[in-house]
C-alpha cells in the first residue's frame, strides 16, 4: 500500500470519527438541558404551589381566628371601633352578629310568611322575601370579611416571616408538593431574606459546595403579591442534581463506550499498518544487501572457475594454489552470509532449540579473542582482556554463544575509523556472570540506542560506506541471550565508543 493512500485514509477516518463524535457530544448535551430543564419546571411549579399554600394556611388561620366564638366580643369591638370611622354599618353589628349565629339548618329550611295584612300574599312574594333577606345577610357577611381582610393585610404587613409561615409545616408541604410532581430526589431547604441572611435553615446538614452551586438552588418569593417591606426567599437545594441527570442518559453511555472502542480500534490498526509498511521497507533493504553481499563472491568463485576451465592460464602450482585459495575463501565468506540468513529462523520459532553444556566462560571468551585479535593487529588495532570472573561456569550453547561474542567483536571492528582498542571483562555479581565488550568507534546515537536490537534495523554508518550486513546481528545477539536467560544492555556516546554489557547465571544460579 503507497503511503499517500495510508494518509488519505486515515485522514478520512479521523474526519468521520470526529464529526460522530462531534454530532454524539451534541446529541448529549440537548439531551442533559431537556431534562435539566423539565426537572427546573417540576421545581418551579412545586415551589409556586408550596408558597401558594403558604399563602392560604395564613388567611384561613387568620379568618378562623377572626371568626371563632370565643374570640367574637373582641371581633365584635374591633368592629364598633371600625363603625365610628363608617356611619354606614353602625346600626348593623349587632345584626351582623346574630346574623352570623344563624344555623345552617335555619338557613337550609326557611318557613313561608303569609301576609295577614295585605291578605294576598303568594309564594312569588314569600321567595322575593328570602331572597332580598339573604343578600342582606350575605352583605353583611362579606364587609365583615372585607374587614377582616384588611386588617390581616395590615398587620402582615408589620409581621416578622416567622411569624407568618409554620416551617414545621412547611417540609410536610414541601415533601408532598415535589412527590406529586414526580420530584423525588433529595432536598435541602432555608428561607432567607433579600440580602441573603438565612433566616430558617432546615436540620439537614450540606455542604457548602452544594450551597455555591447555582445549578442545584431554585428560589421562590414567599407570598409573590404582596408589596411587603421585608420580602422573603424560599431556597430549595437538590445537592443530586447532576447524579440524576447523568443517570438519566444511561442509555447513552453504551454507544459512547462503543465509539471510543472503534477509535482504540481505529489507532491501533494504523499503528500495525505502519509497522508492517516499516517492516516490509527494512525486508526490501534485506534482500538488497544480501543480492549484494551474495553477487561478490558468487562472481569471484565463477571467475576462479573460469580460470581453471582457461587452456591460456597455466597450471603452475603456485597459480593452481592461489586459484583454490581463492575459491575456498570467497566459499567461506558465501557459507558465513547463508549462516546469517539462516539466523533468520531463530525468530520465527517462538523458543529456539539449543544445547546447553557447562562451560568455563572465560576460557570460552580468550578462544575467541585469540582468533579474533589477526584481525584488530592487521587494522593496527589492539584487544585488551580483563577475565576477573572467578565463578565463570555457565551452562550455554557453545556455538551460538561463541556467535554472539564474535558479533559483538565484529560490529567493533567494522565501526571504527581508527585503530580499534577493544576492552573485553567478566566479573562477578550475585551470582552472575557479567561479560563487557568496550571499543572506542564511532558511537551510537541516543536516537539509534532505543532501536539497536530490532531485526533489520541497521544504524547510520554517517560516512563510512564500507559496512555491510542484513540488520540481524544485534537482534540475534539479544534473542540468544534472552535464550540463556540472561540480559544485554547498551551505553554509547558519538564519537567515543560502544559498550555491550551481558549479564547470564551461573550454573549455581541457573534454574532449569
Amino acid at each position: 500500500m503507497k503511503k499517500r493512500t495510508i494518509w488519505i485514509l486515515i485522514v478520512s477516518m479521523l474526519l468521520t470519527f470526529v464529526g460522530l463524535i462531534a454530532l454524539q457530544a451534541r446529541y448529549v448535551r440537548i439531551n442533559a438541558e431537556m431534562i435539566e430543564s423539565q426537572f427546573s419546571d417540576n421545581v418551579q411549579q412545586s415551589l409556586f404551589q408550596t408558597v401558594s399554600m403558604v399563602e392560604e394556611n395564613e388567611a384561613l388561620e387568620y379568618l378562623g381566628q377572626t371568626l371563632d366564638g370565643n374570640d367574637y366580643h373582641d371581633n365584635k369591638n374591633k368592629l364598633l371601633s371600625l363603625n365610628d370611622q363608617n356611619k354606614s354599618y353602625g346600626n348593623d353589628i349587632d345584626t351582623v352578629g346574630n346574623q352570623l349565629k344563624i344555623s345552617s339548618e335555619q338557613l337550609n329550611r326557611p318557613s313561608i310568611r303569609l301576609s295577614t295584612r295585605h291578605g294576598k300574599a303568594t309564594i312569588e312574594e314569600t321567595s322575593r322575601y328570602l331572597q332580598e333577606k339573604f343578600q342582606q345577610n350575605f352583605s353583611r357577611s362579606k364587609t365583615i370579611l372585607d374587614q377582616a381582610v384588611f386588617r390581616w393585610m395590615k398587620e402582615s404587613d408589620d409581621k416578622e416571616i416567622s411569624e407568618r409561615v409554620n416551617f414545621d409545616d412547611l417540609d410536610g408541604i414541601l415533601e408532598k408538593v415535589f412527590v406529586n410532581n414526580g420530584v423525588t430526589l433529595p432536598f435541602y431547604y432555608s428561607v432567607v431574606d433579600k440580602q441573603g441572611k438565612v433566616i430558617y435553615r432546615c436540620h439537614k446538614s450540606i455542604h457548602e459546595d452544594e450551597v455555591n452551586s447555582q445549578n442545584n438552588v431554585y428560589t421562590q418569593k414567599l407570598f409573590p403579591l404582596e408589596e411587603s417591606n421585608h420580602p422573603a426567599y424560599l431556597q430549595v437545594i437538590f445537592p443530586t442534581k447532576q447524579n440524576y441527570i447523568l443517570s438519566s442518559m444511561n442509555l447513552l453511555f453504551p454507544s459512547i463506550a462503543l465509539i471510543l472502542i472503534i477509535l482504540v480500534i481505529f489507532i491501533v490498526a494504523i499503528i500495525i499498518i505502519f509497522r508492517q509498511k516499516q517492516l516490509n521497507n527494512m525486508k526490501n533493504d534485506f534482500v538488497n544487501n544480501m543480492t549484494h553481499e551474495f553477487k561478490t563472491p558468487i562472481s569471484t568463485i565463477s571467475l576462479a572457475s573460469q580460470m581453471l576451465q582457461d587452456t591460456g592460464v597455466g597450471k603452475t602450482p603456485e597459480s593452481l594454489k592461489q586459484i583454490s585459495n581463492v575459491i575456498r575463501d570467497e566459499t567461506k565468506r558465501l557459507s558465513f552470509q547463508v549462516e546469517k540468513v539462516l539466523q533468520m529462523a531463530i525468530f520465527e520459532r517462538e523458543k529456539s532449540t539449543l544445547k546447553f553444556n557447562e562451560m568455563q566462560i572465560n576460557s570460552l571468551i580468550n578462544d575467541i579473542i585469540n582468533n579474533f585479535s589477526l584481525k584488530v593487529t592487521n587494522k593496527g588495532g589492539k584487544i585488551t582482556s580483563n577475565l576477573n570472573a572467578e565463578n565463570d561456569v555457565a551452562l550455554i550453547d557453545e556455538v551460538h554463544f561463541t556467535n554472539v561474542i564474535f558479533n559483538l567483536m565484529d560490529n567493533a571492528l567494522k565501526y571504527c575509523e581508527k585503530p580499534l582498542l577493544l576492552t573485553v571483562e567478566t566479573w562477578n555479581e550475585k551470582e552472575n556472570l557479567l561479560i563487557s565488550i568496550e571499543d572506542n568507534g564511532i558511537g551510537i546515537s541516543k536516537e539509534d540506542l532505543k532501536r539497536v536490537f530490532e531485526k533489520f534495523y541497521r544504524v547510520s554508518t554517517g560516512n563510512l560506506h564500507n559496512v555491510k550486513g542484513f540488520g540481524l546481528g544485534l537482534a540475534y545477539v539479544k534473542k540468544i541471550i534472552q535464550e540463556h536467560r540472561g540480559t544485554i544492555k547498551v551505553e554509547s556516546e558519538l564519537n567515543i565508543g560502544t559498550k555491550f554489557i551481558i549479564t547470564t547465571p551461573t550454573l549455581k544460579n541457573y534454574k532449569l
